[in-house]
């Protein structure tokens, strides 16, 4: 029998998750942002900021940033926002859509960052990187898209140098009372709802929320942190842990 991964609610065989969860972002890509901001009333920029504060890039010396799962490039605009001449930023994701999105964004804008960008269109779980490449990693919601959690995490911990750090912010389990259910209402009434409104199709959120559902809670994706070979896991839970910023050392 096939083996079979959670697609949202849903089982499906694990060689057709990928496909799925790329036709969900192909959807999304162009009014991805738009809709974090009307989902998260905006907090999704702050919870970003917060992150990438942790990130630290050298202004001394050479630092190589990889952030996975990060198509529109709006982490690693951050990133470079925050570094130098010497900070060089490698956006890798699987789905083109967003990888373009990224893309066009840098153009439009022409930000004028000192950093060196490049774009890459790649599978998380099969970085085309040699090992002990960059010296900090981050993936900013994007983990649980991902069809085997346990090869991601191994391969952050193979590209990554020693003393590099692993960054996740990820969508997490509400631990305060009445805001878990309020959350859980919110979630799973009024956001396939924004998505039909706003994008004109409600199955894509339908799915993300359902896939925050099916995440692992803050205890549990430490352990597997912990597990990859990561020295140092820990996490901080954001907006009554709504979402979690989970880190963790290769020493």
């Amino acid at each position: 029998m096939a083996e079979e991964t959670q697609f949202g609610f849903s089982r499906v065989p694990l060689a057709g998750k990928q496909a799925r969860v790329d036709a969900v972002f192909h959807k999304v890509a162009s009014r991805y942002d738009l809709m974090n901001d009307l989902m998260s009333g905006g907090l999704h920029r702050i919870w970003k900021d917060i992150f990438i504060s942790r990130v630290k890039p050298s202004r001394k010396t050479r630092f190589r940033h990889l952030d996975v799962a990060g198509g529109t490039g709006d982490i690693a605009f951050r990133v470079a926002k925050a570094g130098s001449p010497l900070t060089e930023v490698v956006v890798l994701d699987i789905n083109a859509a967003m990888l373009d999105e990224g893309r066009r964004r840098a153009r439009v804008a022409e930000r004028g960052f000192a950093a060196a960008f490049d774009f890459v269109e790649a599978n998380a779980e099969e970085l085309p990187f040699a090992d002990d490449s960059f010296d900090a990693y981050t993936i900013a919601f994007g983990i649980r898209n991902v069809p085997r959690i346990d090869k991601a995490l191994a391969e952050a911990h193979r590209v990554l140098r020693r003393g590099g750090k692993f960054l996740c912010l990820e969508f997490s389990n509400v631990n305060v009372p009445i805001l878990d259910r309020l959350y859980e209402a919110y979630s799973f009434r009024v956001i396939p709802l924004i998505g039909r409104l706003v994008a004109g199709d409600e199955k894509p959120y339908r799915y993300l929320v359902e896939s925050i559902a099916r995440f692992p809670d803050a205890e549990s994706f430490c352990g597997n942190i912990a597990g990859a070979g990561f020295e140092r896991a820990s996490f901080t839970r954001l907006s009554g842990g709504i979402v979690a910023i989970h880190s963790g050392w290769k020493l």
